[in-house]
């Protein structure tokens, strides 16, 4: 949406403070009705980013599981899936347990959520390959929706960013055979592949630092960016 980006400055001004938005006009104010829960669930889970917030995750999943009739009210609900990714980043817990909640949604919940998961996934563990999510992302890549297997094979790139992990670079091999006639495909296994060797192994996206004491809200915004630009892969490629 076009709308998409100037929303998100309330969000990036504000990684880790979650008094800040308590304030925030960005989350009271009245225009239409998604433009508004887009802009709230932008703002509240950079606010608690990383903090592994309970109540936050929870209201952000009792937005994924409701049911709108029309598609255009459902645009905020990618954002409100990487929302509960963002919040619970960092904390082991808390990312376990949503890992566990994700299986779940993929099945029960509307397209919307289902296309944010990837992304989600690829940010909930970046930079640090589990076997887990990469079995996951490795499943979503081959899904018949474009958007969910689009973001599967970004979400590879990011969980081995920088790694040089060798069973991601198996997978995006693969993918590269598999979708030798799908340019879009193509083009995002590229970067996944990118990512994977960036700075031949010694560089990181992982925002957490000093032993995952502290967090750098500049690396988190630019990840943010990332994933909401990729919410939107259709117009984006």
């Amino acid at each position: 949406h076009p709308l998409a980006f100037p929303l998100l400055g309330p969000g990036t001004g504000v990684p880790g403070k979650a008094r800040a938005s308590r304030h925030h006009p960005g989350g009271h104010s009245r225009p239409v009705s998604f433009i508004r829960k887009f802009c709230e669930h932008t703002v509240d889970a950079c606010a608690y980013a990383g903090t592994g917030n309970v109540l936050k995750v929870q209201k952000l999943m009792e937005e994924c599981g409701s049911h709108y009739p029309e598609e255009s009210d459902r645009y905020h609900m990618g954002v409100a899936v990487i929302g509960m990714a963002l919040v619970s980043m960092g904390e082991k817990v808390g990312a376990s347990m949503l890992l566990r909640s994700f299986d779940h949604m993929l099945q029960y919940c509307d397209v919307e959520v289902r296309r944010g998961i990837p992304l989600a996934l690829g940010l909930l563990s970046v930079s640090d390959p589990q076997i887990q999510v990469m079995d996951t992302l490795s499943k979503l890549s081959h899904d018949n929706d474009h958007e969910v297997s689009l973001g599967a094979i970004l979400g590879l790139g990011l969980i081995g960013a920088g790694t040089n992990n060798s069973r991601i670079a198996g997978l995006l091999r693969q993918l590269s055979s598999y979708y030798a006639r799908e340019a879009n495909h193509l083009f995002v296994v590229r970067i996944a592949q990118r990512l994977l060797y960036m700075g031949k192994g010694t560089m990181t996206l992982q925002p957490f630092h000093s032993d995952g004491l502290l967090m750098s809200p500049i690396a988190v915004a630019g990840l943010v960016i990332v994933m909401h630009s990729a919410c939107d892969f259709q117009h984006i490629l």
